[in-house]
């Protein structure tokens, strides 16, 4: 198994548990988005511009500490339009529907990921993959006929494509060419420059939604993909978005006990199904490679 040591002589450290703990802690950052977005009474693309210039800021300092040489190619350009799209989508989302639905959908990444390593890989799916695929769009369906009876369809839908771009996201590393903090960096930055002047249209700046704000950018964006990074650097895409499932369980209990909003039943259906999807798949490749 791979190892790393630092250059002062420190022990070896796995790089797996390594991978694994920095993914557990972004999961954690990552958990407090839909509660914050719902406690700001802005425009979701305000929020998501101010959001991310604040995370810019702190993934800018992360990587001059680093002394990390920022790069920018057509990959690097690929996962910043991944970052873009997946944090403006996951605040609009959250504003149409309910965070449950929102972060359920999104975690549907980890199927888009087997599509996506088809299409640029050519690595053809298994039979557990193709089994977990069609749990994962059977739970999109219960979510889509409640959203069309309740007109929360369109958050639904827009919480589906975050999860195709997460799945960008989560591949930023797997291309020859590519550099997850560059790309992360340069998405961030590209929100912030176009999207958070439309915070002068906002009337709210009371001391809470400041707080909320900033630890939103702070906390949820810049510190979640700072620990986000450094796991994927150090685990395959598909195993990296499998830890994550503690934020689609973490996000909508937080905003169930602080915000009293509730999952619909055929939601809470289809969560149970995509969950129960994409966590046979990792336990079936823990299987595999287990044997």
């Amino acid at each position: 198994m791979k190892q790393i040591s630092s250059d002062k002589g420190a022990p070896a450290v796995n790089t797996r548990f390594l991978g694994t703990a920095a993914m557990l802690a972004a999961s954690l950052c990552f958990s407090t988005g839909g509660l914050l977005i719902k406690l700001i009474p802005w425009n979701p693309l305000a929020i998501n511009g101010v959001r991310n210039l604040i995370a810019c800021l702190v993934i800018g300092l992360y990587i001059r500490i680093l002394g990390h040489r920022l790069k920018f190619n057509l990959t690097v350009l690929m996962g910043a339009v991944s970052m873009a799209g997946v944090t403006t989508l996951f605040a609009m989302a959250n504003k149409l529907t309910t965070a449950g639905n929102t972060i359920i959908l999104q975690y549907t990444a980890p199927v888009w990921i087997v599509i996506l390593m088809f299409l640029f890989f050519g690595k053809r799916p298994d039979r557990r993959a193709l089994l977990s695929i069609l749990f994962v769009l059977t739970g999109i369906l219960f979510f889509f006929f409640e959203g069309l009876s309740t007109g929360r369809w369109l958050g639904d839908f827009l919480a589906l494509l975050s999860g195709i771009f997460y799945a960008g996201v989560f591949m930023l590393n797997s291309f020859e060419k590519g550099d997850a903090l560059s790309s992360v960096f340069f998405g961030q930055l590209a929100c912030g420059i176009f999207l958070s002047p439309m915070v002068i249209r906002e009337s709210d700046f009371s001391l809470p939604v400041l707080i909320a704000v900033f630890v939103l950018g702070a906390v949820q964006v810049g510190l979640a993909y700072i620990f986000f990074t450094t796991g994927t650097k150090y685990t395959d895409p598909v195993t990296a978005s499998i830890i994550n499932a503690i934020e689609p369980i973490l996000n909508p209990v937080l905003v169930a006990v602080f915000y009293k909003e509730m999952l619909g039943k055929l939601s809470l259906l289809g969560a149970a199904v995509v969950i129960c999807g994409i966590l046979y798949y990792n336990l079936m490749s823990i299987n595999k490679a287990g044997s």
